[in-house]
């Protein structure tokens, strides 16, 4: 038989290509019964470890990937920039992979990351993420992985997030101190966990003000300009129209207007305004906008730290490290009490 690759030998042994790697690196990690048996079956099947191969993985590219769900959103434009920031302070490079909130494209572009171009991941999850293993691949491959803002509970690893509960709660508690008393959640995904924080906090707030909680107000949008638009279009059109709208990302407080604007509902005196939002302009829309504003430079500049501090400390753990950063409440003309 010719000599195998370290892919077919695992196979063959029933084990990972990383645990197989490490076992004939003889690393600390890998108990002595299995390296013998991964020796064993290396000598039996005439494995050549591939020497280029090996280069390439001793040698770091001082490249590091960022993986987010959309590149429109102001909030991932900043906190591109902010990873950006801290990267060249270190000397690295900076991979961007876009994924449309496509959970396909999401999986494609993280298995194109195990080709050793990379030395770490940062990564906010889409709203489509379906569980499988390629992240834990990645992370058994030797690849750190940062989550930032939107996370995967079920990974251990490094997270920089901001309290989106709290924010919920702030949100739908101005709406109230401003006269609301029906108030509409526009939410954008029930897996995400910033979403259901966002609703979890709006939820406590109307608790705390005695007031009803109405599932026909929370309204499920998609990753569709027009089926939003007709949704939104379609509460606002209804009879038990809310004075209030809390939409939980800028692109449906944007739809939220247009749909105001169509139906000649005035902000704020028909229906109130509020979203998450890093826009620039939003002092500039007509009313200008409230918002919950997070602080996307600097949640990516700590993400990248992060990532950066365990590619170059052995001692450094990423599971240990949740960084939890305030957002801020600016209140603007579109949630003013006339």
């Amino acid at each position: 038989m010719g000599a195998v690759n370290i892919k077919q030998l695992a196979k063959q042994l029933g084990l990972s290509i990383s645990t197989v790697s490490r076992a004939l690196n003889d690393t600390y990690d890998i108990s002595p019964k299995t390296k013998q048996k991964v020796l064993e079956m290396a000598e039996r099947l005439n494995y050549q470890p591939n020497p280029h191969a090996s280069s390439l993985r001793r040698h770091k590219s001082k490249t590091i990937a960022v993986v987010v769900p959309e590149i429109a959103n102001n909030f991932f434009a900043l906190a591109i920039n902010g990873i950006q920031s801290a990267a060249r302070e270190k000397g690295f490079h900076v991979l961007i992979y876009v994924t449309n909130e496509n959970d396909k494209i999401e999986d494609e572009s993280l298995n194109h990351l195990r080709n050793g171009r990379v030395d770490g991941l940062l990564i906010s999850v889409s709203n489509k993420t379906i569980v499988d293993d390629t992240l834990y691949k990645i992370q058994q491959e030797g690849i750190p992985v940062v989550f930032f803002d939107r996370v995967r509970d079920d990974f251990e690893s490094a997270k920089v997030t901001t309290d989106d509960f709290d924010s919920g709660f702030k949100a739908t508690e101005h709406l109230v101190k401003q006269g609301c008393k029906k108030i509409a959640y526009l939410q954008i995904s029930k897996k995400l966990s910033i979403g259901m924080n966002r609703m979890k906090g709006y939820q406590a707030a109307l608790e705390k003000y005695n007031l009803p909680a109405d599932n026909g107000l929370i309204i499920d949008c998609v990753d569709n300009k027009e089926e939003n638009y007709i949704k939104i279009k379609a509460l606002l059109n209804s009879k038990g129209r809310p004075d209030g709208i809390f939409a939980s990302v800028e692109h449906l407080a944007i739809t939220s207007y247009i749909v105001c604007k169509d139906l000649n509902l005035n902000i704020p005196k028909d229906v109130k305004i509020l979203s998450f939002s890093n826009l620039e302009t939003a002092s500039l829309l007509n009313p200008s906008l409230t918002t919950i504003t997070q602080p996307a430079f600097e949640i990516g500049k700590q993400a990248a730290t992060i990532l950066l501090k365990a590619l170059t400390k052995k001692s450094f753990t990423l599971a240990d490290t949740k960084v939890v950063l305030p957002s801020d409440l600016i209140i603007r003309d579109s949630t003013a009490r006339r």
